[in-house]
């Protein structure tokens, strides 16, 4: 993990991608899971609105939807639907583990 999963677009828009926000959220809990510990917060730039800053998830999307409702005036926030995406899967992990 980088810590710095921004990129900026062709067209030189700041954004990033659902599937690399995903993919060190998941790292993370495969790390502390390993070493027996567990995940004690999450920091995510988000929002409650259905922005369109982060390309990918559910939503599928793509760098040309970014300019439907680009809203951020620094970085770009995964909207609802994102977030709500990443808190089932640390959810998910959780309940997981429970079950075991």
């Amino acid at each position: 993990m980088n810590g710095s999963n921004a990129i900026t677009t062709t067209n030189g828009i700041k954004t990033r991608r659902f599937s690399s926000i995903f993919n060190e959220v998941s790292a993370a809990l495969k790390i502390h899971k390993q070493h027996g510990s567990f995940l004690g917060g999450v920091h995510l730039e988000l929002t409650g609105d259905a922005v369109t800053e982060c390309i990918g998830g559910g939503e599928e999307l793509m760098e040309e939807d970014l300019s439907l409702n680009y809203t951020t005036h620094c970085d770009p926030r995964l909207n609802e639907k994102q977030a709500l995406e990443i808190a089932f899967l640390i959810a998910s992990n959780y309940r997981d583990e429970d079950q075991n």
